[in-house]
């Protein structure tokens, strides 16, 4: 992913440190040593990615299953990676990441789903995956006219929750829409747990666009600016609405959906309503954008 000119060397999405850099920024940055990162992947259904290598560090965002990484440093239990995906620095544990294996031929498609260790919805799920998930499909099966897709493991899935990589949605929003009382989690970006700008990010991820990951970046890079009228009349759902350190999206001309601490998951709400109570904190909608 291209990073705009405003955020360059933004650690975020820059991995150096003082004693340890990506390779590709040598002459950009000081460091004592740099390194090439190495490909590896994305081994468990939701891995928190960390600011910090320690359990109290508070995750900025989330990998999932399938997400390709670049891994700078393992140590202490700790790997120190950059998504491939959105370019995101941070720290998983170790046991999270792994070598990469035969390339992801699916996509997960529907909120959340599970994995049962065979083809049966009568077995114990082995465990449950969120939207935008990518796994490696090698067979199908049959039980009782259901028909599932089967992992190299053995495990399978239910064949209309997923779909083949490069195909998707048509509609960002009605994608948002499906993650409807999603739980709000800071730093979330899946079907069980999700904040306000990862809510645009993964929605958007299913109809084939990469945006950047948090509200100020979005805010920067995302379609074009829109200037509201007196009483914002003019917006359409699609349209983003941000204000310092929140996003929103409109479902059509007077309301959004957002994933927010009001309600700690995500709602519709009235656009005038959000504004009135986000406002006495917040202050008023600093942008509005609309994607391509």
């Amino acid at each position: 992913m291209t990073v705009p000119q405003q955020f360059a060397l933004d650690r975020r999405l820059h991995a150096f440190r003082s004693d340890l850099a990506d390779a590709r920024l040598r002459g950009k940055v000081e460091a004592e040593r740099f390194a090439e990162g190495k490909p590896m992947q994305v081994a468990l259904p939701v891995v928190d990615l960390r600011e910090a290598p320690r359990v109290d560090s508070g995750p900025q965002t989330q990998l999932l299953l399938g997400d390709e990484v670049r891994v700078f440093e393992e140590a202490d239990g700790w790997c120190w990676v950059q998504a491939v995906r959105d370019g995101y620095v941070g720290y998983a544990s170790d046991f999270s990441i792994e070598n990469p294996r035969a390339a992801p031929t699916h996509m997960v498609c529907v909120p959340r789903t599970f994995v049962y260790p065979g083809p049966d919805l009568r077995f114990p799920h082995t465990r449950a995956l969120s939207l935008g998930s990518r796994i490696a499909i090698t067979g199908e099966a049959e039980t009782r006219g259901t028909r599932y897709l089967t992992l190299e493991s053995g495990e399978a899935i239910i064949a209309s929750h997923v779909r083949p990589v490069g195909e998707h949605a048509d509609d960002y929003v009605a994608v948002a829409e499906t993650l409807l009382h999603t739980p709000y989690l800071w730093g979330g970006t899946s079907g069980f747990g999700i904040d306000c700008s990862g809510l645009v990010q993964l929605s958007m991820l299913m109809t084939g666009r990469n945006v950047l990951r948090d509200t100020d970046m979005q805010a920067a890079t995302i379609g074009a600016i829109v200037e509201p009228d007196a009483d914002y009349g003019n917006l359409r759902r699609g349209d983003l609405v941000f204000w310092k350190g929140h996003v929103a999206i409109m479902a059509d001309d007077r309301t959004l959906i957002h994933a927010n601490g009001h309600t700690m998951s995500v709602t519709f709400e009235p656009l005038r309503d959000a504004i009135e109570r986000i406002a006495y904190l917040y202050d008023y909608p600093t942008v509005i954008r609309r994607p391509d």
